[in-house]
């Protein structure tokens, strides 16, 4: 009886943190070596005699058409400087970052044979949080100064759901992220589902890449907002199914449950006690259920429709 007991809880904590046999995969073998250049660092030590040696270094940065007279400018800028000092105290080193870095690109390998690590390169960007990290298959550039803690004082007017990803452990799913962007195809569904399910796809890319972070960081919802969904994941899944919104094409529901916002909107009371973008967490759990019920490969999940995804996931809402 008291193995049966700890088997039970054992099978229940497996559940809630989203395990599965298919995300368990040993990538110990496999071979992800990539360079990290510091251009932050190199950069703002330079001096006006070192500069034409770190132009050689890094030509990406340095258009030809721009006189040295701005580099040297933006090198004395207290502000800039200001910026540099904050940021050497969070990465005085890349080192635990490089090591979570290597185990993503282990797993992305793993799943997709053709892929090779870029090259990474820490930068600051003025705070630029739409390009917080730019991936081309070659290079990687990661911009150090969007994520020096969600209460940095930089931040102190950016809305609470933008900057409560502004943190170090944040920047391993915004690199996952973008590399799955060029990995996934573009979806046509125009439907409310057919868009809840293309985000619950680019979601469980992430639970195979990065099977050791946590539900809420990898959609970036803080605790009690999970929470919030978890509990009340069957109502919401009525207030969809009620409304007639899965198969609904109004662009409106974009704003609604798709895209970025500080909650979900349903026209109630308690609505800013929910997470935004509430329509690919329920993508997300189609998707898995999808997966546990039929052997597909990632490869043929990507390519399978909205509702062959829908109608054989078995999907059913936790009361």
């Amino acid at each position: 009886m008291r193995n049966s007991f700890l088997i039970f809880f054992l099978s229940l904590w497996l559940t809630s943190c989203g395990f599965s046999s298919k995300e368990n995969i040993d990538v110990s073998v496999i071979e992800a070596e990539f360079l990290v250049s510091r251009f932050d660092i190199d950069f703002y030590n330079t001096t006006a005699r070192t500069l034409k040696e770190i132009k050689k270094k890094y030509p990406l940065f340095f258009p030809e058409n721009v006189p040295d007279s701005i580099w040297i400018s933006k090198l004395n800028d207290k502000d800039e400087r200001t910026l540099f000092l904050e940021t050497q105290k969070v990465f005085p080193n890349f080192t635990e970052e490089k090591i979570q870095l290597t185990k993503l690109f282990k797993h992305i390998k793993y799943y997709n044979s053709n892929f090779t690590s870029p090259t990474v390169v820490t930068l600051l960007s003025n705070i630029d949080y739409e390009s917080k990290v730019i991936y081309t298959k070659e290079l990687l550039l990661i911009s150090l100064d969007v994520y020096l803690g969600s209460h940095h004082f930089f931040y102190e007017n950016f809305p609470k759901y933008i900057k409560q990803n502004y943190h170090k452990k944040h920047i391993i799913v915004d690199v996952a992220n973008e590399i799955i962007k060029r990995q996934i195809p573009v979806s046509i569904d125009r439907t409310f589902l057919g868009k809840m399910i293309a985000a619950g796809k680019k979601l469980y890319m992430l639970d195979l890449y990065l099977p050791k972070v946590t539900d809420g960081e990898k959609i970036g919802y803080e605790a009690k907002k999970l929470k919030w969904i978890q509990l009340n994941e069957s109502q919401v899944w009525k207030y969809f199914i009620e409304n007639k919104l899965l198969y609904s094409t109004d662009t409106k529901l974009n704003k609604r449950f798709i895209d970025d916002a500080p909650f979900s909107k349903f026209y109630r009371s308690e609505d800013n006690l929910s997470p935004g973008r509430i329509g690919t967490w329920f993508g997300w759990q189609i998707v898995r259920s999808f997966m546990k019920h039929n052997d597909v490969s990632l490869q043929r999940l990507l390519k399978t429709d909205t509702e062959e995804i829908f109608k054989k996931s078995k999907y059913k809402p936790k009361k």
